[in-house]
C-alpha cells in the first residue's frame, strides 16, 4: 500500500522539524513548504493527501491559502488540518467554513496531531459524504430516511419538526466532520430563512432531547460547531 503523502505548511522551523520527524517515524511520506506561496505550489506539483497548514504564515496566511485550496476545482476535495494558536476560535470557525476538515491547537504533542491526521483520513475513505440525498442513514437502531422525511429508533418513528429533521440528517450524513452554526443554517435553511445560527442551538437541544440515548451522537465542539460522532 502506497505511503499517504503529507504536507505541512509550516513557517516556525522547530515545530515543522518535529512534525516532519514525528510523520516520518509514523511512515507518512511527508513534503515541506515554509509560506502559503510554497505550500501552493508543491500542491500543484505534487498533490497529497492531506495538508496540515498553520493559519499565522507570512504574507500569504493560511486562511487565505485554505481558500485557494477549496476554490481550485481539482484541488478542493484535498484534506486540511488547520494548526492555530490557542484563542483564535474566530479563525478556527472561518478555517472550517472554507472547508477544512479538523484543526490542532498550539501548543499540542505530535501524537495529538498524528491521531487528528489518521481521524480525518480515516473518515475520508470510510465515511465520505453522502452525495446521494435520499440515501438512508443507518446508525446502530438509528434509521434516517430523507426520502419519507422519516427517523426511526429500534423500529419506533420519531417525530421531529422539519428544520430538526434537516439539521439530523446534515449532520449525520457526514460523520466526524465538525461544522460550524453559519454552515449548518446555510445547508438546512432552505427557504426557511427564520433559522439563524442561535437558533440551531435550540434545534440541537430539541434533537438530543427527541433522540433520547442516541443524543449523544451529535457532539458539541466547543467556541466552533456541531458534529455527528463517528
Amino acid at each position: 500500500m502506497a505511503k499517504k503523502h503529507i504536507l505541512l505548511v509550516e513557517d516556525e522551523e522547530d515545530i515543522l522539524a518535529l512534525m516532519h520527524y514525528n510523520l516520518m517515524r509514523e511512515g507518512f511520506r511527508v513534503s515541506l513548504a515554509m509560506t502559503g506561496e510554497e505550500g501552493l505550489a508543491a500542491i500543484r506539483e505534487d498533490p497529497p493527501d492531506l495538508v496540515v497548514l498553520d493559519l499565522m504564515l507570512p504574507n500569504m496566511d493560511g486562511l487565505e491559502v485554505c481558500r485557494v485550496i477549496k476554490s481550485t476545482p481539482e484541488y478542493r476535495n484535498l484534506a486540511v488540518v488547520m494548526v492555530t494558536a490557542r484563542g483564535e476560535e474566530a479563525d478556527v470557525v472561518a478555517g472550517l467554513e472554507l472547508g477544512a476538515d479538523d484543526y490542532v491547537t498550539k501548543p499540542f504533542s505530535p501524537r495529538i496531531l498524528i491521531a487528528r491526521i489518521r481521524a480525518v483520513l480515516r473518515r475520508r475513505e470510510e465515511h465520505p459524504p453522502v452525495t446521494d440525498e435520499t440515501a438512508v442513514i443507518h446508525v446502530d437502531g438509528l434509521v434516517i430516511h430523507p426520502g419519507r422525511n422519516q427517523v426511526l429508533i429500534d423500529g419506533q418513528p420519531v417525530e421531529l419538526t422539519f428544520t430538526e429533521f434537516r439539521v439530523l440528517h446534515f449532520l449525520a450524513s457526514r460523520p466526524g466532520w465538525v461544522f460550524t452554526r453559519y454552515q449548518i443554517v446555510n445547508a438546512v435553511r432552505g427557504d426557511d430563512y427564520s433559522v439563524t445560527d442561535r437558533a440551531v442551538d435550540v434545534q440541537i437541544v430539541g434533537l438530543r432531547k427527541k433522540l433520547g440515548n442516541y443524543g449523544k451522537y451529535i457532539e458539541t465542539v466547543r467556541g466552533v460547531g456541531y458534529r455527528f460522532k463517528d
